[in-house]
């Protein structure tokens, strides 16, 4: 069963982010976006990301492409607390909201502060400053912290470190899923334990979506800033059913500037036939808006 739910924890970080891009620089904006038209798929932080176009002269238009959902995992969160109970346990996480909704689970089937006792036992590997936050917070250690730009690479790199082979690995994904570290965690011997607090779907309404596809298709937005990969194959899989993928790939190359947050969101859109023009140094919403005004400075 899923639940569809407001998740603020790690919206209000991300918050924290857009702010500070925001304010650096003294807050001066070197390179405008001089009245550029750009799409923001964003859903956890559409008021954020808008507010860093508008600051740097251009018009958001923001069209939500995915919504979370609360999957019922209790039986999943369960079985973590059994594995838990284990020696030498290595929890993997990909993410912080994931984290703080297996804590209010737990609680929620009683055994909330058995749980928590057992995860600060077990040897943790974050993906990224999400969930180490998310542990600080609970007063729990992060042992091992993948590398920026936090994919799928670093976080793999980050567990060559750590001996997994004839050990129990809970592995606690995020809305999308990541079939390939398990698969890896697997191949190297260990046993994996996985939940899935959440999942990302398409919003209820897709109509504003498949107003976007027509816009992108007619040129008439500028630009589009993706900062996960699932927005980019929702997008996609909405045009596939208008029929309208070949006509918005050819926009998409050729009159439209698209932005990728980072190297996954980038290798996504690239295999999907519509490759980046703006990828960011630095891995963060922030740090894109800045990239784009530079290109249309």
């Amino acid at each position: 069963m899923l639940r569809e739910v407001t998740l603020t924890r790690e919206s209000d970080m991300g918050r924290v982010e857009a702010r500070k891009a925001a304010a650096a620089d003294g807050g001066r904006v070197h390179e405008p976006l001089r009245g550029a038209r750009v799409a923001l798929l964003e859903a956890r932080m559409e008021s954020e990301l808008a507010s860093l176009v508008r600051r740097h002269g251009g018009e958001p238009i923001c069209v939500p492409a995915m919504r979370e959902i609360e999957r019922d995992c209790a039986e999943d969160v369960t079985r973590v607390y059994a594995t838990l109970l284990g020696e030498s346990v290595v929890v993997v996480l990909t993410t912080g909201v994931g984290l703080e909704r297996l804590l209010k689970v737990a609680v929620a089937i009683g055994i909330g502060q058995e749980l928590r006792s057992e995860l600060a036992r077990a040897v943790t590997v974050c993906r990224g400053p999400k969930p180490v936050a998310v542990l600080k917070r609970e007063r729990m250690p992060s042992h091992v912290r993948a590398e920026a730009p936090y994919t799928t690479k670093e976080l793999l790199a980050a567990l060559d470190g750590v001996e997994v082979a004839g050990r129990d690995v809970v592995f606690v994904h995020d809305g999308g899923g990541n079939r390939d570290v398990v698969a890896a965690l697997a191949g190297r011997g260990a046993r994996v334990v996985e939940v899935q607090p959440y999942v990302w779907a398409l919003p209820e309404d897709i109509g504003p979506l498949r107003e976007l596809v027509d816009k992108i298709v007619r040129a008439d937005i500028d630009a589009i800033a993706f900062t996960t990969q699932v927005q980019a194959r929702h997008l996609f899989g909405v045009a596939d059913s208008m029929g309208a993928r070949d006509a918005m790939v050819r926009s998409l190359r050729d009159h439209i500037v698209v932005a990728a947050v980072g190297p996954t969101c980038a290798r996504t859109l690239a295999q999907l036939g519509a490759p980046p023009h703006v990828v960011p140094e630095q891995t963060n919403m922030g740090a894109m808006i800045v990239t784009l005004a530079t290109r249309f400075g």
